[in-house]
């Protein structure tokens, strides 16, 4: 690959989050069916070996996938590049370090940020647009895709907007992100709505796991469950979402005659669905219809949910799969992504997003998902309906970085 040819794919967390999975897998498929677009894409990955376990190396000729630099595991380079900032100020040394594959001599020509939602994480704001800048200097074209961003933060932070508008494209996941973006000053020919394209993210139907569940669950109905600790890390009290999911678990095997299915989405050790789940598991497995959904695929989750005839989730993706899937669908949200997401699909959050910020009273998910279970039915049909169109609009994703690209 020449100087500036190209496209990189950056701030990719890891298929360990299968939601970024979801979202890197979903793009390289749309790019791969554009005419006159150079493959592979180098993806640049905070785990190249999570990527490997989750089958994007199986991708081939359509992605190479680049492990970032870790300064930090380099006490000796860690020290220089300090020692370098200091001196200097140049407070991008260490990101140069770190998008080494992407700021060396084969410099792509476009840089895509994957990362949907990280703006919506402060801590990860500086270096965000630290890189973003140093990309653009070196001469690299930028694009933001499938972003969600808090509309008060990007009022308050003028380094957030000044950022914003030096993309050269931005394409916002849902409304509300995309009118707050327009409210920035970010140029209308820049800026783009469109659905996240996970919404296109194949689901595994022929997986073994799929069948090892029918068995276990004796052919029950499925209530599907998803728990992070995100979500509990965003309520008033950490133990607010989970009690509230005690209940609601109770509540089903004592009103219902279902099963329930507990489903990570995020098993990082730093933050991983496995473990509120588990410990959920551990109360109701003597009841025989309460099952822990093994790790797995993003494309194999997506068909467990898919099975199932209602779910709650807290991870956005989870619900990403089953709002594509046509399953009636409570998110416990904690940011605009959820709101938006489920504004732009049913003309409103209210009964459909519980945000966790919210939750202080052991019944609140229960009440919530009574709801839902009682409009199930005209939920479905809503979701019907809207999908077909809604997939389309997913599946141009790779249109607007192709179109940008010949641009340049």
């Amino acid at each position: 690959m020449h100087v500036l040819d190209g496209i990189a794919f950056y701030m990719h967390a890891g298929s360990g989050n299968h939601g970024c999975e979801a979202i890197t897998v979903s793009l390289l498929r749309q790019l791969a069916k554009q005419d006159g677009i150079p493959l592979p894409v180098r993806l640049v990955t905070n785990s190249a070996a999570e990527d490997a376990r989750y089958g994007l190396s199986s991708l081939d000729g359509i992605v190479a996938l680049a492990q970032e630099r870790r300064i930090a595991e380099h006490p000796p380079v860690h020290a220089a590049y300090y020692a370098w900032r200091r001196l200097t100020g140049d407070r991008e040394s260490f990101l140069r370090y770190r998008l080494a594959p992407i700021t060396g001599k084969d410099r792509p020509r476009l840089a895509v940020s994957v990362g949907g939602d990280n703006y919506c994480y402060p801590d990860m704001v500086p270096d965000l647009v630290l890189a973003d800048h140093m990309l653009e200097r070196q001469g690299t074209a930028t694009m933001l895709l499938g972003c969600s961003i808090e509309p008060e933060v990007l009022k308050e932070n003028t380094n957030m907007r000044d950022d914003m508008r030096q993309y050269r494209r931005i394409v916002a996941r849902e409304s509300r992100t995309y009118e707050a973006l327009y409210k920035a000053g970010v140029p209308e020919e820049r800026l783009v709505l469109l659905p996240d394209p996970a919404f296109t993210l194949q689901a595994a139907d022929d997986a073994p796991l799929c069948e090892r569940l029918a068995k276990e669950s004796g052919g029950a109905p499925l209530i599907g469950l998803n728990l992070s600790p995100m979500a509990e890390n965003y309520a008033h009290s950490k133990d607010a979402v989970l009690n509230g999911c005690r209940q609601l678990v109770r509540h089903i095997l004592e009103d219902t005659d279902c099963t329930v299915a507990l489903i990570p989405h995020v098993v990082w050790e730093r933050s991983n669905d496995r473990t509120p789940l588990a410990e959920l598991y551990r109360e109701f497995r003597d009841t025989g219809r309460v099952l822990l959904v093994p790790d797995a695929p993003a494309a194999e989750l997506k068909a467990v949910i898919a099975r199932c005839s209602l779910f709650v989730g807290a991870r956005t993706h989870a619900t990403i799969a089953a709002y594509s899937s046509c399953v009636p669908t409570l998110v416990l949200g904690y940011s605009v992504k959820a709101a938006g997401i489920a504004e732009d699909l049913f003309g409103t959050d209210g009964h459909y997003v519980l945000p966790v910020q919210q939750i202080s009273g052991d019944s609140q998910i229960t009440d919530a998902f009574e709801w839902l279970r009682t409009n199930s039915g005209g939920i479905r049909e809503k979701l019907r309906a809207v999908m077909p169109d809604y997939l389309r609009r997913a599946g141009r994703n790779g249109a607007e970085i192709a179109g940008l690209y010949r641009t340049l």
